[in-house]
């Protein structure tokens, strides 16, 4: 923003809309890191919207300059805690993108399987069966496949 204008320059409100709108098309992908540079544009987005609501002026420091030729000191602090936030967050994200590599070998974010049963009771309108408990554990089909990443890996072998 320039000193003495009356609110945002249209090139700041376009690149905010631009940070905001690829942050959310990445966050719709289904790779992590794709995702993680979601969260990053979006939250620079959103910081730099947040900037623009301030006024600009002089450094807010008392007896600088007079009190309405200041500029608004909350709209900075709010920037510098959404920035910790969102480094947090980012860090997260890493980890989990990592851990996701190296146990998989591959950073896409897999269907769940109970998503996937619900998905054909929807379709076939029908209701899930009680869990009555007591079946073992080779028995239970409500336990989570413990080895999906083998056989994406087989799979990918005998594709070659």
């Amino acid at each position: 923003m320039t000193r003495g204008a009356a609110g945002p320059t249209l090139v700041l409100v376009i690149a905010v809309g631009v940070l905001v709108a690829t942050g959310v098309t990445l966050l719709l992908e289904r790779s992590l890191t794709r995702i993680l540079l979601g969260v990053i544009l979006l939250g620079n987005g959103v910081n730099l919207l947040i900037l623009l609501g301030g006024r600009s002026g002089a450094a807010p420091l008392v007896g600088s300059a007079p009190s309405a030729a200041m500029s608004d000191a909350l709209p900075q602090a709010m920037v510098l805690t959404a920035v910790v936030i969102t480094f947090g967050l980012t860090a997260f994200l890493l980890a989990v993108a990592y851990r996701s590599w190296y146990l998989t070998g591959d950073d896409e974010v897999q269907d769940d399987l109970e998503d996937r049963q619900i998905v054909r009771l929807a379709e076939r309108n029908e209701v899930s069966t009680a869990d009555l408990g007591g079946e073992g554990p080779d028995n239970d089909p409500e336990q989570v496949d413990p080895e999906p990443a083998l056989r994406r890996l087989r799979r990918r072998a005998e594709d070659q």
